[in-house]
């Protein structure tokens, strides 16, 4: 475990002598550790010849001043700032977004009513676009538009009608003042039709990361633009995920680098034990998008070839009363992970009276953390009792420096499981056919 780590992580959950027959033996895992640290000698390598952006990302600086100048134009005179992107182009930002408080009233590191409120459009769908134009005061809300190759025909379509509906409504002379878009700059030879769309109506852009694919985009402007709007640092964000990075560079062993054990532990539980579905479970309303956002990183990421493991999202306590009975006694494929964010002492605390008159006097004198703490502890136990694989990922405060961390944790932990298995993890070739089916369809 690194000492710089803001968050500590515990794999014992996943070892035979916790667990049983399902769980690693020491000697398998030294083993898998060992191939880990040929993938970390290479990313080592990756990092001084700059080859993987993703490893220098925390230490640039440029791209947040100008997106900071830019989300400052497009605040002004704002009450809305929507986000128009798909995948990896807004779940990143909303993670964080979530983490500053997004969607969670009254938790957000500013009072609303100092910054316009942040809204997310992700998922094409004729009627709720519609409902959407239909009910917006376009001189009052501002649109940020996301597509790295600026091909993406779902963002492309909403940005397209989202353009109409304000000229339609007298408004078109505002457009470069009401919209921002975010995309690859220009690239000989290859076609970028968001640029080319803002570029027709003088819209500003800020330039999306060119090694940088969308999935692992959070740490780029697509991600730190929603963070900012929402009151986050994005500086000390970057900062946290630097951190994390660091014993890599000084040359640690995978054994002693959290995302490192975490990607030889999961690739090992799925080789050696059979493990078919990853389970992210945190504990945290702040940490919802968490969830989403590591499923399609590990899914589009790994699922090539026939390998990777199928990532489910869940959140604690309110899946422990839908898919818990699955975890707990289903087919003996699953392993979790547990993210807990220290909720002791946090909330209300519950009257003794009360607690008593509805049959429940052991929550009397205790808060609402108090109960969610427990729950996170009982779970872990409760799997390991079953015999089920988990982990452990313990958060002390949900603050900029620890989402930097995590996110960093999830992308590098993916990106050495995939070198494990012999798959790159950042193509995603399978995807490919169906947009050429629709496009063909959509053309006839």
């Amino acid at each position: 475990m690194s000492d710089c780590a803001a968050y500590t992580q515990s794999l014992d959950g996943c070892l035979e002598h916790a667990i049983g027959p399902l769980g690693l033996t020491r000697q398998t895992l030294d083993a898998w550790y060992a191939k880990a640290d040929a993938v970390l000698a290479g990313l080592r390598a990756d990092y001084e010849s700059g080859s993987l952006a993703l490893l220098r990302i925390a230490e640039e600086t440029a791209d947040i001043d100008l997106a900071e100048a830019q989300l400052a134009k497009l605040s002004t005179g704002a009450d809305t700032i929507i986000f128009f992107g798909t995948g990896g182009s807004s779940l990143g930002g909303q993670t964080l977004a979530q983490i500053a408080g997004w969607g969670i009233p009254h938790t957000a590191k500013k009072p609303p009513h100092q910054r316009p409120r942040i809204r997310f459009y992700d998922n094409l769908d004729g009627d709720t676009l519609a409902a959407l134009l239909a009910a917006t005061d376009f001189s009052k809300t501002r649109f940020v538009v996301t597509s790295k190759s600026g091909g993406t025909a779902e963002t492309l379509a909403q940005a397209i009608a989202t353009l109409s509906a304000v000229t339609s409504v007298g408004l078109g002379g505002r457009i470069p003042e009401l919209f921002l878009g975010i995309t690859e700059p220009d690239l000989p030879g290859k076609a970028n039709g968001l640029r080319a769309l803002c570029q027709s109506f003088g819209i500003p852009m800020l330039e999306h990361h060119t090694g940088i694919g969308g999935r692992f985009s959070c740490l780029t402007n697509v991600g730190l633009l929603p963070a900012m709007a929402r009151g986050l640092d994005a500086r000390a964000v970057r900062a946290g995920a630097r951190e994390i990075l660091l014993p890599m560079l000084k040359g640690a062993r995978a054994a002693d680098i959290p995302f490192a054990a975490g990607a030889a532990t999961m690739v090992a539980l799925s080789k050696d034990r059979g493990i078919r579905t990853l389970v992210l479970m945190p504990y945290a309303d702040r940490l919802g998008k968490l969830a989403d956002w590591f499923v399609q990183l590990w899914a589009e990421s790994l699922g090539k070839g026939g390998e990777g493991t199928t990532p489910v999202p869940a959140l604690g306590p309110v899946d422990q009363h839908s898919q818990l009975q699955l975890f707990m006694d289903g087919p003996r494929e699953i392993a979790l992970t547990i993210v807990r964010v220290a909720p002791k002492g946090s909330g209300p605390v519950l009257d003794k009276t009360l607690a008593e008159k509805a049959g429940v006097g052991f929550l009397g004198g205790k808060t609402i953390g108090d109960i969610v703490d427990a729950q996170g502890c009982a779970i872990a136990e409760a799997l390991t009792k079953a015999g089920r694989p988990v982990r452990t990922m313990d958060i002390a405060a949900l603050d900029e420096r620890a989402a930097g961390q995590i996110l960093m944790h999830y992308m590098m932990e993916t990106i050495v499981a995939g070198r494990l298995l012999n798959v790159d993890p950042f193509d995603q070739p399978g995807v490919e056919l169906a947009k050429i089916l629709t496009k063909q369809r959509l053309g006839a």
